[in-house]
């Protein structure tokens, strides 16, 4: 394998709406209402009891608004698990922000009242349990402090959050999950527990780690995450399109975007489109475009974006390939393979600090076969995310591709969910 980038000419070029400058250092985000709290720097104030569940928010990774359940139908405000489902909440306004990093939230509770709140906005950044310290100030003193992810223990590009936590004398500390970064691991309980601070682990445990499905699967196994996403019609054909709604503002396709790090598509798609997909949520992180061109009969055109955008384009070409030259002259990265493989893009991915991917089944079949083979051989997918449209296709649609249709073997999905998106059902399940 070997890679070039194509020199950029003194030219101009007609902009397509990627961000630029997505997530800025300071974050200003909005919270969920009921909450009479002012949300800036990653930390809000919030010195009320909490009087009601927080509903309304934005679904990502297939989780929901954090809402209190299972408690004989009534809501008790000083149960751990209502705690941490409100960290999980704060984490979720981070979402396409702060990988490589995980999305953390942290909550402050004194006498039954939450003093202080924040979560990590950016990595780089001070971390959740740090805004929320600042936001309880003096009220942090003997509190119980709750956190999505182990606080950390070491200096990185932030202080330790336990040297913090210590500092600031919380009288508790619990924990959603154990961090599975091997400098972490334990280590931050450990030390809260040395200095005196009782520790509980494992509080809403599967809900955190819903939340960094993608930074646990990196962390534990080196490479990204990695979800398939495919469109059907009710008669069970492959199709290009997305339902009605899917890509605005709240629908599920435009979320998957702000989500994911990375987006693998086919050229012969993005030939027939006159832009690459972009999330519609606010301040939203536009994906990595990862487009794979095998050999198509005439040369490739990708479209025309701008100068600042180049850096989140890459395209993956076999030796044949040729490109045309306005999409040549942009300046865009091209890696060059004997033949397209999905391992060679993850690798690409992981060396960009990238940990969740995106394969968006569109185009022509034939450029997919080979990297879902690879796939299912290899177990590089862990997720799957099947659009059912309300329509009948005719004839002339796609049918399922081999690799899908003939595994060889039973495959059995994990915690296969229904959920409704516009007009379109969506099934979400674990490989």
């Amino acid at each position: 394998m070997y890679a070039r980038t194509i020199a950029l000419p003194k030219c101009s070029l007609n902009p397509t709406n990627f961000s630029s400058s997505a997530c800025p250092p300071a974050p200003q985000l909005s919270i969920t209402p009921g909450y009479n709290s002012s949300l800036k720097y990653g930390f809000c104030n919030l010195t009320k009891r909490v009087s009601r569940s927080p509903t309304g928010l934005r679904n990502h990774g297939g989780l929901g608004g954090v809402r209190c359940e299972g408690l004989q139908g009534k809501c008790d405000y000083d149960d751990d698990g209502f705690y941490m489902r409100r960290c999980v909440e704060l984490a979720r306004n981070a979402v396409g922000c702060t990988s490589p990093n995980p999305l953390v939230g942290c909550v402050i509770v004194k006498d039954g009242k939450i003093v202080g709140e924040g979560f990590h906005p950016k990595a780089g950044l001070p971390h959740a349990e740090v805004f929320a310290l600042r936001d309880a100030g003096h009220l942090a003193e003997n509190g119980t402090a709750y956190v999505t992810l182990e606080p950390c223990n070491h200096y990185g590009r932030t202080p330790p959050c336990t040297e913090a936590l210590v500092k600031a004398k919380v009288k508790k500390v619990v924990i959603g999950m154990v961090d599975p970064n091997p400098i972490v691991a334990s280590k931050g309980v450990d030390r809260l527990r040395d200095a005196g601070i009782e520790v509980t682990v494992g509080v809403e445990e599967e809900l955190c780690k819903m939340l960094n499905e993608a930074y646990i699967h990196q962390m534990l196994t080196g490479k990204p995450f990695v979800t398939l996403r495919y469109t059907l019609s009710v008669n069970g054909h492959l199709s290009d399109r997305l339902g009605e709604k899917v890509m605005d503002l709240g629908g599920y396709y435009s979320q998957l975007l702000q989500e994911y790090d990375a987006l693998i598509l086919s050229s012969t798609f993005l030939m027939q489109k006159s832009s690459f997909p972009e999330s519609k949520e606010p301040g939203a992180n536009q994906p990595l475009q990862v487009v794979i061109a095998k050999c198509p009969d005439s040369p490739i055109q990708i479209p025309i974006v701008t100068t600042e955008a180049t850096s989140k384009v890459i395209i993956f070409a076999e030796k044949e390939t040729a490109v045309r030259p306005e999409t040549a002259q942009q300046g865009i990265e091209t890696v060059v393979l004997d033949g397209i493989n999905l391992s060679a893009i993850l690798e690409y991915c992981k060396g960009r600090g990238l940990c969740s991917v995106l394969l968006d089944f569109r185009g022509n079949i034939g450029d997919f076969e080979e990297i879902l083979r690879e796939g299912f051989d290899q177990d590089l997918l862990q997720k799957v995310i099947v659009e059912v449209l309300p329509i009948w296709a005719g004839s002339k649609e796609q049918p399922l591709p081999v690799a899908l249709m003939d595994l060889g073997f039973e495959l059995r999905l994990k915690t296969l969910t229904p959920r409704i998106s516009g007009k379109s059902v969506l099934l979400e399940g674990y490989f």
